[in-house]
C-alpha cells in the first residue's frame, strides 16, 4: 500500500478511535485531584492534627456536607461574603434551600444543640477534619474545596480557653517546621461595640471618606461597618489605618478578658503581634479573634512582645501594616452563636487552618519527610505455587506487624528484587519451587546481597532476631 494512502487511512482511524472513546470530562475549575503522590503530605498535617488534638483532650465530631442554608444564613451572617458571595447554595427537589458548607463551625454548634451535648459534662472540646466549599477565585493555596482542621471549645467562658487554642494552632505549626506569627485583637461585645461602631461611622462620613470606599464597602458601611476594616482593597485599607481602634472602646470585662490572653501567650512564649485592623469575615465572633500569619510575611510588622502590658498601658496603637497575603488559619470566640441558633446561653471558641495552604509551606519550606512507601521487608516468588504460598505469608507477616511490601502481579525475580530495591527495604524473602519441596526460604539482605537459606516455619522468629519484634 502506498505511503500517503497508509498515512490517510490513520488519521481515519484515530478519528474513528476518539468517536468511541467521547469527549473528555475534566474537573471542575478550583477543583483538585489529590494524587497518590501528594498523600505523604496529607497523612503527615492529619496525624499532626489528629495527635495534637487527642493530647489537648478534643474528640472527633463528624457533620455533613450538605445543610440548610439557612443555617449559615442565621450564624455566618446574611451580610457575609460567604453567604452573599461565596455560598454553594440551590433548591433541592423537596424545594428546600440547601448548601454545601461553607465552614465547619455552624455545623459543629447544631450538632451540639440537636444531640444534647450541653446535657454532658462542660465544656465539650471537639475537634473536625473535613472538605468545605466556597465559590472563591482560585488562586494558589485555595480552591473552592478546601480540607479544614477545626477546634472548637464549647461551654467555656475563660480566657484559658482562647489560649489554648491559640497554643494548639501555635504548635502545630511549630512542629511541621512551620514559622508563624499569630495575630490578635479583640472586637468586644455587643455592649462595647455598640458604642465603638459609633464611632466607626462616624469616621468613615467624615471628609468625604465615604466616598472612597469600594462598592461593597459602602454597603457594608450601612450593614455591618466592622467589615470595612476587613477589606483588601487599597484605598479601604489605607482609611482603615486611621480609623478608631476597638481596643479602646472595650469595657471592663472585654479589656480583663483580652489582657489575661495575651498574658498567656506571654507565658508560653508564643510570637503575636497586636493588629487593631484584625475582625475576621463572620457575624458571630465576639472577643478575642486572632489569625495566622506565615512569618515572611511579618517584613514589616513588629511581633509585640509583652503585648499584654502594652495594652493595659494604652500603647496598643502601633499600625500593623495589613500584607496582602493568605492566612494560615484563624478563629476567635462566639459567645453567643448558640443560643442565637437555639440553644442556651452558652460561651465557646474555636479555630480552622487550611490544609491546602499548609501542605504548600511545607513543599516551599522542602521539608524532608519520612518515605510511607519503604517497607522492611519484600516478598518474592518464582512459579504460580511459589506465590499462592508467599501470598499467605505476606499476610501473616503483616498481621504480626512487620512492614512487609510485594510485587506478586511480576514473574521475573529480577523485576521485582529491581522493585524492592526502589522499596529501601531491609531484606527479601524469596521462595521458588525448590524451597517450597525443601520447606525452605530464602533470606536476603539487600545492602550486602548476602543470602542464606532458613526453615520456613521458622521465619518469624528470624525476622524478630533481626528486625526486632513489631509488637513491642
Amino acid at each position: 500500500m502506498p505511503k500517503m494512502f497508509k498515512k490517510k487511512e490513520n488519521k481515519e482511524d484515530d478519528k474513528i478511535i476518539r468517536a468511541r472513546r467521547g469527549k473528555f470530562v475534566s474537573r471542575l475549575r478550583g477543583m483538585k485531584d489529590v494524587l497518590p503522590e501528594e498523600y505523604r503530605y496529607w497523612n503527615l498535617v492529619i496525624k499532626k492534627a489528629t495527635e495534637l488534638a487527642k493530647s489537648y483532650g478534643f474528640k472527633r465530631l463528624d457533620t455533613p456536607v450538605l445543610e440548610s442554608l439557612e443555617l449559615y444564613e442565621r450564624s455566618s451572617g446574611r451580610s457575609s461574603d460567604v453567604v452573599t458571595k461565596e455560598m454553594f447554595s440551590f433548591v433541592d427537589k423537596n424545594d428546600d434551600r440547601i448548601a454545601l458548607r461553607p465552614e465547619a463551625t455552624p455545623g459543629v454548634v447544631r450538632a451540639y444543640i440537636e444531640h444534647g451535648m450541653f446535657n454532658l459534662p462542660q465544656p465539650v472540646k471537639l475537634f473536625w477534619l473535613g472538605p468545605v466549599f466556597r465559590h472563591d477565585k482560585p488562586q494558589a493555596g485555595r480552591f473552592r474545596q478546601f480540607s479544614q482542621f477545626d477546634l472548637e471549645n464549647i461551654g467555656e467562658t475563660s480566657p484559658v480557653a482562647d489560649a489554648e487554642l491559640i497554643a494548639v494552632t501555635y504548635y502545630f505549626f511549630r512542629e511541621l517546621q512551620i514559622d508563624v506569627v499569630i495575630q490578635i485583637n479583640s472586637i468586644g461585645c455587643s455592649v462595647c461595640r455598640k458604642d465603638y461602631l459609633v464611632k466607626l461611622e462616624n469616621f468613615y462620613k467624615e471628609r468625604g471618606r465615604r466616598a472612597k470606599l469600594c462598592h461593597d464597602c459602602k454597603k457594608r458601611l450601612v450593614k455591618n461597618p466592622l467589615r470595612l476594616l476587613d477589606c483588601k482593597e487599597k484605598a479601604c485599607v489605607e482609611m482603615a489605618a486611621e480609623a478608631p481602634q476597638i481596643v479602646d472602646s472595650l469595657c471592663d470585662d472585654c479589656r480583663n478578658h483580652f489582657i489575661k490572653v495575651l498574658e498567656y501567650l506571654d507565658e508560653l512564649d508564643i510570637p503575636y503581634n497586636l493588629n487593631p485592623l484584625l475582625v475576621r469575615g463572620l457575624d458571630y465572633y465576639n472577643r478575642t479573634v486572632f489569625e495566622v500569619w506565615p512569618s515572611a510575611a511579618e517584613a514589616a510588622v513588629e511581633v509585640a512582645p509583652g503585648g499584654a502590658e502594652k495594652l493595659a498601658g494604652k500603647a496598643a496603637g502601633e499600625r500593623a501594616e495589613q500584607p496582602r497575603q493568605n492566612a494560615l488559619g484563624g478563629g476567635g470566640r462566639y459567645d453567643g452563636l448558640v443560643e442565637y441558633m437555639g440553644g442556651r446561653p452558652t460561651a465557646a471558641c474555636g479555630m480552622a487552618i487550611g490544609l491546602e495552604r499548609v501542605i504548600m509551606k511545607i513543599k516551599e519550606k522542602n521539608i524532608p519527610l519520612k518515605d510511607d512507601e519503604k517497607g522492611d521487608i519484600f516478598l518474592a516468588q518464582l512459579g504460580d505455587q511459589a506465590r499462592r504460598k508467599i501470598m499467605k505469608l505476606f499476610e501473616v507477616l503483616r498481621k504480626a506487624g512487620f512492614n512487609v511490601r510485594e510485587a506478586f502481579t511480576k514473574d521475573s525475580l529480577k523485576s521485582q528484587l529491581e522493585a524492592a530495591d526502589k522499596m529501601g527495604v531491609k531484606y527479601s524473602l524469596i521462595l521458588g519451587q525448590k524451597e517450597v519441596m525443601d520447606g525452605t526460604i530464602l533470606i536476603r539482605d539487600m545492602e550486602s546481597g548476602i543470602q542464606e537459606i532458613i526453615d520456613y516455619k521458622k521465619i518469624v522468629a528470624e525476622l524478630e532476631k533481626r528486625l526486632g519484634n513489631p509488637a513491642k
